[in-house]
């Protein structure tokens, strides 16, 4: 099997077992594969699409630059250009990323503080760390609608070959050095955020409800 099929086959596996998560609502979300180093091109969901699907459109191959590296009817999503900004910088081999709702809603929550801190959970291993009461932090940043304004902010933030941000209200983008490790990285971290907004919820009932004591 050609390394160009491989890749597809790959990526597109990815897609399949994220859609049954119903992780692309309306359409939302991109996935990216890089197929070659030098020169740099990679496969990235094609826009518009349902991803609930698998056809022989999902992807595009593109270049260094986003732009489509083969003659195609196709476009690229309209978020490439931060897949553009990992694969450039780093030598991440796949870039997630998806909206759901548990992340939309930790980033509305934590929006002022710029991050969210978690620490003492297990999953924590997942994402590369091992010590005793180690803690992780995403950042959040604003959300522009303006691509070449958010990948700016974006790139801030791509300090290696791993690494996850969140975008105010508009989903998690993940990158890690194979597709196995991105996806591995953006289960702990979606994970994290059901965790946290159920244990708030569970506080919030408490104070609400007190247990009375017994007797």
């Amino acid at each position: 099997m050609s390394r160009y099929l491989q890749k597809w086959n790959e990526l597109a596996d990815v897609k399949d077992e994220f859609a049954e998560r119903d992780w692309f609502p309306g359409t939302s979300g991109n996935l990216s594969i890089k197929v070659s180093t030098n020169p740099l091109t990679f496969f990235v969901t094609a826009s518009g699409k349902d991803k609930r699907k698998r056809t022989s459109e999902d992807f595009l191959l593109v270049d260094k630059k986003g732009a489509p590296a083969e003659e195609t009817k196709l476009k690229p999503s309209a978020e490439t250009q931060l897949h553009v900004e990992v694969y450039n910088r780093t030598n991440a081999g796949a870039v997630f990323h998806v909206h759901t709702i548990d992340n939309n809603v930790i980033s509305e929550i934590y929006k002022e503080e710029g991050k969210i801190t978690f620490k003492r959970q297990e999953i924590i291993k997942a994402l590369g760390y091992w010590e005793e009461d180690a803690e992780v932090s995403i950042p959040i940043i604003k959300n522009d609608a303006h691509i070449p304004t958010l990948s700016q902010q974006f790139s801030k933030y791509i300090h290696g070959d791993k690494g996850a941000v969140l975008i105010l209200n508009h989903g998690i983008t993940v990158w890690g050095e194979t597709a196995f490790e991105a996806k591995k990285y953006l289960e702990a971290w979606e994970f994290l955020f059901s965790y946290h907004l159920k244990l708030l919820a569970l506080q919030n009932v408490q104070k609400q409800y007190p247990v009375m004591p017994i007797a």
